[in-house]
């Protein structure tokens, strides 16, 4: 990686390369069960971490898997990382689990990159293609049963569940076009979604709070309990459906 790169190239690069060496983890089916999962937790956080020493070492980062160390949240700049999204459906050997790598500017994502490697696919903030094309009226939800709020949008709204595994992994289908939404109020930390959401914007989705309210980043407390995600065409039905139990 060269100094030179831009903070969009830096974000899939990683995310890319994080991909490659969790991909290497799963090798040979040597590892299994929770020490697969501990194993690409650790390792690529432990590169992730070191790549952004070496190319923005001035810039604060905030990661699933790394203390939380000094006053970041006064920070301009802080890189958004996820190491491994879906470390369940890693384990199990599922394709549904992603890379986050995002950098936050004043709360905002700036750069984003989300790889699902089991895939083959990096997103990416600076070159990711705007969604069109018919809505295939499809909502992801958790493999675990959609939360309240997005069963309720479901029914509303007549559209689908389809099942997916990690965070990143439900957002990167709507960026696809494989469904048209993804509603989540079941809790989660900004690493989980900073990334997807910085891609899916650049991708021209709605993106926000339940509530509609915008997604702001860098919060002292991390906590991102809920936020939608869907195709512009059904985001004033789907926030106003929302407004109903929200």
């Amino acid at each position: 990686m060269s100094s030179a790169l831009s903070d969009a190239e830096l974000a899939a690069q990683i995310a890319e390369g994080a991909g490659r060496i969790l991909l290497g983890v799963r090798h040979g089916g040597l590892l299994d069960g929770r020490l697969i999962g501990d194993a690409g937790d650790q390792i690529s956080q432990a590169w992730i971490g070191a790549a952004l020493r070496r190319r923005r070492p001035k810039d604060a980062v905030l990661s699933e898997e790394a203390e939380d160390v000094g006053d970041r949240s006064t920070a301009s700049r802080v890189w958004i990382i996820d190491p491994l999204d879906g470390t369940s459906e890693f384990s199990f050997g599922t394709k549904d689990w992603a890379v986050h790598v995002a950098l936050a500017v004043d709360g905002r994502p700036s750069a984003a990159a989300v790889s699902i490697p089991a895939r083959g696919e990096v997103f990416r903030s600076d070159e990711v293609t705007p969604v069109d094309g018919p809505l295939t009226g499809r909502i992801a939800v958790s493999r675990y049963g959609g939360s309240y709020e997005s069963s309720y949008v479901a029914d509303k709204l007549g559209l689908t569940r389809v099942q997916i595994g990690s965070a990143g992994a439900k957002a990167m289908a709507v960026v696809r076009g494989d469904v048209d939404a993804y509603v989540h109020a079941g809790g989660q930390y900004e690493w989980d979604n900073c990334a997807p959401v910085g891609v899916c914007a650049a991708a021209g989705l709605h993106c926000s709070r339940l509530d509609g309210s915008e997604i702001v980043y860098n919060q002292r407390v991390p906590y991102m309990p809920d936020f939608v995600i869907c195709r512009t065409e059904i985001a004033d039905d789907m926030l106003e459906t929302l407004s109903n139990v929200w």
